[in-house]
């Protein structure tokens, strides 16, 4: 790490650290985070300390952590203080599909009688409050599902009035009103004990003496009976085993480059330091990337203009809750932007807060303007961070207020830029970001963006092998990998692998073969036995893939429902007709015969039968239904022509169109987020073959469309189109439902609507005519849609986030 030897001023942190570490008994708790990291690095699995660890020299030297303490100038003392003298609290990530190997590793280690996952008590919040209650009393399911789909993500508010009104509900149908009554009732009470994701318990003694252990409901798992809250009042020792999905990505992703295309490269290898990353970085180019993937972090991007490693480090802390509420953002970019002057009445203040332009981003930074600017001790700087962070519950900020502002006062500090500076501290709190963490994940957010623009292919192969993860549905990382000039093949029974993999191609990037893990319904069992039974000699029917590969006759479904025999000239309904053509098992007679032979009798083949070939809409329905994907188009691209009509504009045509004029846009839902810094508002992504459209809108007008936006997977947004450089908005004033367009798509030419004299078999219910009926939907009411309707439908995944 130094070949010149160690600098004099990491060995003064180290003994400082070491020192402190001896003084207060932790050695042990380091080495065992150490033994985790070295196991789960011989096992080739990728792993990277994050938090307030990665402000430990000691850390850093271990290689727990990957960022430098000293060259990014962070605060030890937010990590371990003598003074609180807390246990230290080390967040390991792993890659999360081999995290299992681990904690299996940690039980065998140390033993299932000292070690065990902390417990977390789960509650009830609406939607699951709702989910059971309706159960209980006996809802017709698709009501329920609606109901619940009217809530947003983890509310504890209930379904209000309104809610009822806008979904067209009978608010005076009793069972429904007991319903949402009871339901309320049961929000915030204990539902049942559940797993942390990943806080193991360690000790040297017998842990079962200390408190019950019992089996988790996941197999060769145990869990404590006592919560992580209750772990920390105790102090006992606790290591968190933390699964992260962009570090398996990562992980596939070096193998592949180094498999398919002879290049080694691991993430110590990438220097943070290259201009054509960045360059991609500053046009938003970042679908699919660690964390600076949202909504959110595409809109600032171009305004940052990240062009260094610590650029990338502010931007993925600025966009969280904490800097927003803290007033933080906008004069930040404002600076940014050279539209106003940072501000630094001290010299030893500009030290702290120049590289973020004068604002304290970050709880390192407001811990040194306590200590520099007010003349607070390390000790004490913690002491006010943990105080901001629970300001609401302990009412003692007031005492910090009186100390900082004085102090800074007393220093000189003009009294107006002491309170900002005390405004802005208070009002991010616990949710801001630690450098060190911020500086840990943008060390893999640079390594992502790295892969995707230097080997699109490789980095699409591996994000789409780690699904499910991230913002984006495997449909749209396909279609980014397309538009960078990346060719993407189908599922085919004789090329695909169980993941995906990459072919030889003609163009500058290899291709990408769909696996059959993203076949819906397959287990990786079957994918696996079809793939090694097929080895040298390539499958000729759907038979011989029954026979050769002795899987069930439902995976041959699965398959063939993928469209996966296109290659042995068979189309979907062709591919379906012969499997359901197969029995069980094949017939003894037959099989030995064959067997013999060497060969398949014709006795045992199905004759061949000519179907109507599917109409190009419901190819693509049928894809999104097995694959989630489609590779013949996108859907909107079928309804083009109505649209045009409807002069809805194009997602694609948008930058062209003039800031502040009112347009209409349509497409399929992405992402809904609603921040919880955003006071209420929602912010929507729609897709349409041309490109992508961001849109919010108001609480007032999320409260009167709630039911499009949360229900719907096509909508319509009409609003005032808002552009602020390359970001562009639109401020919605309507959303219309648009799904009875979305399932005409998929429509077949053959169906049969019931006739007015099928009554006996498809009964209308109520005279909707009759004045005694009630007005709005009750529990007698007909089904929200037909197995028809669903089956038509287009299963197009959307993503909320808050």
């Amino acid at each position: 790490m130094f070949p010149a030897g160690l600098p004099s001023k990491y060995r003064h942190q180290i003994d400082h650290e070491l020192r402190l570490i001896d003084q207060l008994g932790y050695a042990p708790y380091f080495l065992t985070v150490n033994a985790i990291v070295i196991e789960s690095r011989r096992r080739g699995i990728l792993c990277q300390g994050r938090g307030s660890a990665a402000n430990s020299c000691v850390c850093y030297m271990l290689g727990i952590t990957s960022i430098d303490p000293i060259k990014h100038e962070l605060l030890f003392e937010r990590f371990v203080s003598g003074e609180r003298k807390e246990p230290p609290d080390i967040d390991v990530d792993f890659e999360h599909e081999r995290r299992e190997e681990i904690i299996q590793w940690i039980y065998e280690t140390y033993g299932r009688d000292r070690s065990a996952l902390t417990a977390v008590v789960t509650r009830y919040r609406t939607r699951g409050a709702v989910a059971e209650v309706g159960k209980a009393l006996g809802l017709p399911r698709d009501l329920t599902k609606m109901l619940t789909g009217l809530v947003w993500g983890w509310s504890m508010d209930g379904i209000s009035e309104k809610q009822i009104a806008s979904a067209n509900l009978n608010a005076d149908d009793h069972r429904l009103r007991l319903t949402l009554d009871l339901s309320r009732r049961l929000i915030g009470t204990p539902r049942h004990l559940s797993q942390h994701p990943g806080g193991f318990v360690l000790t040297q003694d017998r842990l079962d003496d200390l408190v019950p252990i019992e089996p988790a409901r996941m197999e060769d798992r145990q869990i404590i009976e006592w919560d992580k809250d209750d772990i920390d009042a105790l102090k006992f020792m606790k290591v968190d085993v933390l699964g992260l999905g962009m570090l398996g990505c990562m992980n596939r992703a070096f193998n592949l480059l180094e498999e398919r295309k002879g290049i080694k490269v691991g993430m110590a290898d990438l220097q943070d330091d290259d201009p054509d990353v960045y360059a991609m970085i500053q046009k938003a180019d970042t679908l699919g990337v660690f964390q600076i993937e949202s909504r959110a972090q595409m809109s600032m991007l171009p305004r940052i203009k990240p062009n260094k490693f610590y650029d990338l480090v502010i931007e993925v802390a600025i966009v969280r809750p904490g800097p927003i509420q803290g007033d933080m953002v906008h004069p930040y970019l404002r600076r940014r932007e050279g539209k106003e002057t940072p501000e630094y009445p001290k010299p030893e203040l500009r030290a702290v807060l120049e590289k973020t332009l004068g604002v304290p981003l970050f709880q390192e930074q407001a811990m040194k303007v306590a200590i520099v600017g007010a003349g607070f001790t390390p000790a004490e700087a913690d002491q006010l961070r943990r105080a901001m962070a629970t300001f609401k519950l302990t009412g003692g900020v007031s005492h910090f207020y009186d100390k900082l502002v004085g102090g800074m006062i007393a220093r000189g500090y003009p009294k107006d830029f002491a309170e900002r500076t005390f405004k802005q501290i208070e009002g991010f709190g616990s949710y801001g970001f630690p450098e060190s963490h911020a500086a840990s994940f943008a060390k893999i957010a640079y390594a992502s963006c790295w892969m995707k623009h230097h080997h699109p292919d490789v980095f699409c192969a591996a994000l789409l092998n780690a699904q499910p993860m991230g913002f984006y549905a495997p449909a749209q990382i396909v279609r980014d990998a397309r538009n960078h000039g990346v060719a993407v093949l189908p599922v085919s029974i004789n090329d695909s692998h169980w993941d995906c993999t990459l072919e030889t191609n003609r163009g500058r990037y290899m291709a990408v073969r769909l696996g059959f893990r993203q076949v819906r319904g397959l287990a990786n069992v079957h994918g696996a036995a079809i793939a090694g039974a097929r080895g040298a000699a390539p499958y000729e029917s759907v038979e011989e893939v029954w026979r050769r590969a002795g899987v069930p006759r439902a995976a041959i479904e699965r398959l063939a429902e993928a469209n996966a025999f296109h290659c042995i000239a068979e189309s979907r309904r062709q591919g379906l007709w012969k499997v359901k053509g197969l029995g069980e098992a094949p017939l003894p007679l037959f099989a030995e015969a064959d067997a013999r032979e060497a060969q398949f009798s014709p006795e045992g083949l199905e004759p061949t039968v000519a179907l109507k070939a599917m109409t190009d809409g419901r190819e693509v329905v049928e894809d999104y239904r097995s694959l989630q994907l489609s590779l013949r188009g996108h859907p909107i691209a079928f309804l083009r022509a109505e649209l045009d009509a409807m002069k809805i504009v194009r997602c694609g045509d948008l930058p062209a169109l003039k800031d502040g004029r009112n347009i209409e846009v349509a497409g399929v839902i992405l992402v809904r987020q609603r921040p919880g810094s955003a006071k209420g508002v929602l912010f929507v992504t729609i897709e349409d073959e041309t490109g992508i459209a961001n849109g919010i809108l108001w609480p007032d007008r999320f409260e009167i469309y709630r039911r499009q936006v949360m229900a719907a997977s096509m909508i319509a947004m009409r609003g005032r189109l808002q552009k602020e450089g390359e970001v562009i908005h639109i401020i919605c004033d309507r959303i219309t439902d648009h799904d009875d367009m979305l399932r005409s798509i998929g429509r077949t030419q053959f169906s049969v609507a019931p006739g007015r004299g099928d009554g006996a078999s498809n009964g209308s219910g109520p005279d909707p005519r009759d004045p005694s009926l009630p007005r709005g939907r009750t529990l007698g009411s007909p089904p929200f849609g037909t197995a028809a309707e669903q089956e038509e439908l287009l299963p197009i995944r959307s993503h909320d986030f808050h």
